[in-house]
């Protein structure tokens, strides 16, 4: 662990926006998906919820370019409780989905807790999810085309959440608890140990300020026991 690599991890924590989120209502193409948790990284979003429609959810990895290890992605059996489940964190689940009642999305104010949710690529935003939203956001548009491919969309409004919580000066000090903070450090820091950690049950041993495990052999011992 370079001092500069542990700098970077700390200020991309610092940066992290909890009571800003994706759902994703049945995306079932893989690059979609791995784009739309790039873009999730790069606007600071830690977390993506997602009804998968099948066994696994995947992440391709050239389309992730590793974001895929720093954006925690949480799935849900049915729209309607990944849904729920967000309200009750008190967000406000915003559809991109052209209705009577969409507004543009420049107008919505981001700096609420947010869930924003996404259709699938063939029919959008399905019956029961619109009806269930909170609020509904379209994108105006000008040509022919009448509706953005859905990562394009995540990056189009996610761009637009970004500035105006950088105007309100939501991205000038650390929002993340500090259980979340240290636990992520943690994972960001030492990727193979948590991996062995989860593997064995282990709880996670301490970290030095430079990164490294304070007792790396006391760490192998543990593992060695359970092996």
């Amino acid at each position: 662990m370079t001092p500069q690599r542990l700098e970077r991890i700390h200020q991309t924590l610092s940066l992290r926006q909890p009571d800003l989120t994706v759902l994703t209502d049945e995306v079932h193409k893989d690059r979609n998906l791995s784009a739309i948790v790039r873009t999730c990284d790069a606007f600071a979003v830690p977390e993506v919820h997602c009804v998968w429609p099948g066994d696994q959810y995947r992440l391709r990895r050239n389309q992730t370019a590793g974001a895929g290890s720093w954006v925690d992605v949480q799935t849900h059996p049915s729209i309607d409780t990944a849904i729920e489940h967000l309200q009750e964190q008190g967000f406000t689940v915003c559809a991109a989905h052209f209705s009577d009642r969409a507004v543009d999305f420049r107008d919505y104010d981001f700096t609420r807790p947010t869930a924003l949710m996404l259709g699938n690529e063939k029919e959008g935003i399905s019956a029961q999810a619109a009806g269930l939203a909170d609020e509904h956001l379209i994108i105006p548009m000008q040509g022919m085309v009448q509706s953005f491919n859905v990562s394009v969309a995540a990056a189009i409004i996610l761009s637009e959440a970004q500035r105006q919580r950088e105007a309100a000066g939501l991205f000038d000090e650390n929002r993340l608890d500090e259980e979340t903070y240290q636990r992520l450090l943690f994972e960001w820091c030492q990727p193979t140990i948590t991996k062995l950690c989860h593997k064995y049950k282990l709880p996670y041993p301490e970290l030095g300020e430079d990164g490294e495990l304070v007792d790396p052999q006391g760490f192998s011992a543990l593992v060695n026991g359970r092996s």
